[in-house]
């Protein structure tokens, strides 16, 4: 497939949830186009922050990580550690669809960081966190291993940046930091309360 994605990218969904996000995007297309609706459709790269649910790999880390830290538990058990993802903050990309709306005419565009980064590093970030290496807590299961796996996602923000002057402002490590320090304050909180 196509690297980085952009907005002309053929869509190719490789989950049930991928599938509905691309009748949700068309029929956006087809509404505006058939009755005039200023309807525009943002393709979100994973979008990430620390009210992310814990069935997402993500958030399943940093969760993990606060009870390792705070001796809850000693291990956590992930699939794919090589699978890439284009993370960014989902506060950054509600900013981006608040600039779609102001836009005069509508249009579709990719929101994303145009970085890609692994499981891996997801995770050396997080247990580095707090003070802790990934490497004598992750337990590799196969169970968490999805069956179409998508082995790298990264996405072109070009037009969103030029039409609508957008960039994302959060990093990589800024994210995953700020995901960390919820769940290690909210864990404590849990503890002390």
């Amino acid at each position: 497939h196509e690297v980085p994605q952009s907005e002309t990218t053929p869509f190719h969904p490789r989950s049930p949830y991928g599938v509905a996000k691309v009748y949700g995007h068309w029929i956006t297309v087809n509404y505006r186009e058939s009755y005039d609706l200023h309807a525009s459709s943002g393709i979100l790269f994973n979008h990430e922050s620390p009210r992310r649910g814990l069935e997402f790999v993500t958030r399943k880390i940093t969760h993990g990580v606060a009870q390792i830290a705070l001796g809850q538990a000693t291990e956590l058990r992930l699939g794919n550690l090589d699978a890439k993802r284009d993370w960014g903050f989902a506060g950054d990309y509600v900013e981006a669809m608040w600039r779609m709306l102001q836009q005069e005419a509508p249009d579709d565009f990719v929101i994303c960081t145009g970085e890609t980064h692994s499981v891996r590093e997801f995770c050396e970030l997080a247990f580095g966190r707090a003070g802790l290496d990934y490497e004598d807590h992750v337990v590799v299961d196969e169970r968490f291993f999805r069956p179409a796996e998508v082995d790298l996602l990264v996405g072109d923000a070009a037009k969103a940046e030029t039409q609508l002057g957008w960039r994302p402002r959060t990093r990589f490590n800024q994210l995953v930091e700020m995901m960390v320090d919820h769940d290690l304050e909210t864990l404590q909180r849990q503890g002390a309360g």
